[in-house]
């Protein structure tokens, strides 16, 4: 159901006196409540305009100043009362694994993205790469560049692994290394199954790692962090719609995806024609299903940015309230269609900048 005019109308104002970043003066507060009388000192509030460098067919782009410098803390501590090892039972049987491991190999970025939140990147001693100009998605900070390859994503090669020698492997079934049996046979390796939340998917790297205790208190943290967000952002208020483009598809990211699972911890709503599992769209379908206070918006890969600056560019698409007001923006593929918890902060940093704002250029 598209969002009124009035709801519109609504979360403009609402973007003029939300604080999302900082402490707002009371002054600019003054400000945003009197604007139609006039005010005599105005007064831009950051914490509700997104001013960006880079604008994608008139969406302002999110966390084009992320800090990634702390996006890894510093190294958590192994579980008291292991052993040398510890037995692990993951997806693909029964692992004997070390209680404290020193050089990870990761078969997935969300693998990756578990070793960093629990300040273990430094061990990982190789990594799939992801296509494009850059090894390793640029949230989880530089030095992850510096981590050696042993494939493309999808694609590791065990040739490669054995040569790093590493005392742990992680990451999903992955056929193109010859699964499990190969696999284990170069060093103990966990493995965790599909159809899971990134939380669970979160849990069971680091059960692979030996941090339980160090995950719950990372997961406690993070959702700490998201339910205070969501007062202060109003949250429950805004409907948010996710879209996705790729090269010739338009997709409603739905309640099963990583993005939509983020957003519900801090209370966003979604439109009600977004409420359930991911589904494709046309153009002709803009006005019903991908109409929102807010819609955020994310390409895979080039081709899917050069067939989403086409949509956006559309009547159909600008006829949009939310496009109308200002309010469409473009997030990081690589964070918002993913899974781990330091993307999943990412995605509060992100929402924290842009969910109560709208695009100035």
């Amino acid at each position: 159901m598209p969002v009124s005019a009035r709801d519109r109308t609504r979360f403009r104002r609402t973007a003029e006196a939300v604080r999302s970043r900082g402490v707002v003066a009371a002054t600019a507060l003054l400000c945003a409540a009197v604007l139609t009388a006039g005010c005599a000192d105005k007064h831009d509030d950051a914490s509700t305009i997104i001013r960006t460098t880079t604008n994608i067919a008139g969406a302002g782009v999110v966390g084009t100043d992320r800090d990634t410098a702390t996006a890894c803390p510093s190294p958590s501590a192994p579980d008291s009362g292991s052993g040398a090892t510890r037995t692990v039972t993951h997806t693909a049987g029964v692992s004997q694994v070390p209680a404290d491991p020193q050089r990870i190999v990761v078969l997935t970025t969300s693998a990756l993205d578990a070793a960093c939140a629990l300040g273990l990147w430094e061990r990982v001693a190789g990594a799939v790469t992801l296509d494009g100009d850059r090894a390793q998605p640029m949230y989880l900070g530089y030095g992850v560049v510096k981590v050696p390859s042993i494939g493309p994503i999808g694609q590791p090669d065990p040739a490669r692994i054995a040569e790093l020698k590493p005392d742990l492997i992680l990451g999903d079934v992955a056929p193109a290394a010859g699964g499990y049996e190969a696999l284990s046979k170069i060093a103990p390796t966990v493995l965790i199954g599909a159809g899971g939340s990134w939380q669970s998917d979160f849990a069971a790297y680091s059960a692979g790692m030996n941090r339980d205790d160090a995950a719950d208190t990372a997961l406690r943290n993070y959702l700490t962090e998201a339910h205070d967000l969501g007062p202060a952002l109003n949250a429950s208020q805004s409907q948010a719609s996710v879209l996705r483009f790729t090269a010739d598809t338009i997709q409603v990211q739905g309640s099963e995806t990583f993005a939509a699972q983020v957003l519900a911890d801090v209370g966003v709503q979604r439109p009600t024609a977004q409420r359930g599992p991911s589904f494709d769209i046309t153009e002709a379908d803009l006005a019903t299903k991908a109409e929102g206070d807010v819609i955020y918006v994310m390409f895979d890969g080039p081709d899917g940015e050069e067939h989403g600056k086409q949509v956006l560019r559309s009547e159909q698409f600008e006829e949009l309230g939310a496009a109308t007001d200002r309010r469409v923006f473009a997030v990081d593929d690589k964070i918002w269609h993913t899974t781990g918890l330091t993307a999943a902060r990412a995605v509060l940093t992100d929402l924290r900048n842009s969910l109560n704002g709208y695009v100035t250029d």
